[in-house]
């Protein structure tokens, strides 16, 4: 336990009193850095299974958001991470929502963020993940794709070609791809989870995916959609519905809420990070509660990640008890630090 008594000193110490975005970018520069050692000593924990026709290493994943630009993505099963989702990516590069715009609140083990899809663009994406493909086998490596901030959200059409920028430069370097439409930081974004207007975005990303790679081994890349905490229950049994209408290969629960509800932090601390999604402990009951809902619905048919709230062990085998078949974190990594995903990876 020496490891996280460590880590734990350095966060409450040192890390805490620093900017959360710089945080972020010197953890970044390190496993940039760290690259040629990372990949060679990665030692994979956990027991594999076999999801969306894809085999995982484990049960773990490293969410969407920790590398939005596609530099880092093949260090982290060095900590223990099965497969990692990328992004999320939108057509065009976009430097997101002006800083401070990432914040922490320790008492709640809990972040809140409204970067807003900062990233480098599809095609820049594209280009390093075509210089740089994982080892087949050696990971699982997913890609989440959103809109640009630039697309008016009430322009449907508008709406689908510009995912179709993405879809169309990313699916063939994907082994899942994920339509995100549940994020709080950009505008409008949330309108698209209605499903008269998420059937069919869905539909056409799916054409022009299949189209994309015809060839790809084991067939089309599996298609999913992430989806916010703060849905209805009955709308949750929608999307879960029109999943299954669509023949999608799985449902992503969930993204971050909107909600503040609860939170140990003084008002005060909280009203000062503003607007944005929370993610982190708090979100557990949630993110529960709606996998449950889903799997109730959707029985065996399709795959559902969990994410959100994951920060212990425990919570890991929760949401698999509660029907994940797979889950993902990344605030229980910042508060659990480097040693935590190999922890929890090997009690799943």
């Amino acid at each position: 336990m020496r490891g996280p008594r460590v880590y734990d000193r350095l966060f409450e110490q040192v890390l805490v009193r620093m900017d959360a975005e710089q945080a972020h970018h010197l953890t970044y520069q390190a496993l940039q850095r760290g690259g040629p050692v990372l990949t060679r000593t990665a030692r994979l924990a956990g027991t594999p299974v076999v999801a969306m026709g894809l085999r995982f290493p484990n049960r773990l994943g490293l969410a969407a958001g920790f590398d939005k630009t596609a530099q880092v993505w093949d260090r982290m099963p060095a900590f223990g991470f099965g497969h990692v989702e990328i992004g999320t990516v939108t057509a065009l590069a976009q430097p997101g929502n002006p800083q401070p715009r990432l914040f922490r609140l320790p008492a709640d083990r809990a972040i809140v963020n409204r970067r807003g899809f900062n990233n480098d663009g599809a095609v820049a994406v594209a280009e390093r993940l075509a210089a740089r493909r994982h080892r087949p086998g050696a990971m699982v490596l997913g890609i989440n794709i959103g809109k640009s901030k630039v697309v008016p959200d009430d322009d449907q059409a508008a709406v689908e070609a510009d995912y179709e920028v993405s879809a169309k430069l990313l699916a063939p370097l994907a082994d899942y791809l994920v339509v995100n439409v549940s994020s709080p930081n950009t505008p409008g974004l949330r309108n698209l989870q209605a499903v008269e207007r998420l059937a069919p975005l869905l539909a056409h990303v799916r054409r022009v995916a299949d189209a994309a790679a015809p060839d790809r081994p084991g067939g089309p890349v599996p298609l999913l959609v992430k989806i916010a905490p703060d849905l209805a229950d009955d709308d949750v049994l929608a999307v879960a519905d029109m999943a299954l209408d669509l023949g999608l290969a799985g449902i992503i629960a969930t993204n971050t809420t909107i909600a503040r509800d609860g939170l140990r932090s003084p008002s005060s601390t909280v009203e000062g990070c503003g607007a944005g999604g929370l993610s982190g402990a708090p979100l557990r009951e949630r993110a529960t509660e709606v996998v449950r809902l889903l799997r109730a619905r959707v029985g065996d048919e399709l795959t559902l990640i969990g994410v959100g709230g994951i920060d212990t062990p425990d919570d890991a085998r929760e949401r698999v008890e509660a029907g994940a078949d797979l889950v993902q974190v990344y605030s229980g990594l910042i508060y659990g630090g480097p040693a935590w995903p190999r922890r929890v990876a090997q009690q799943l």
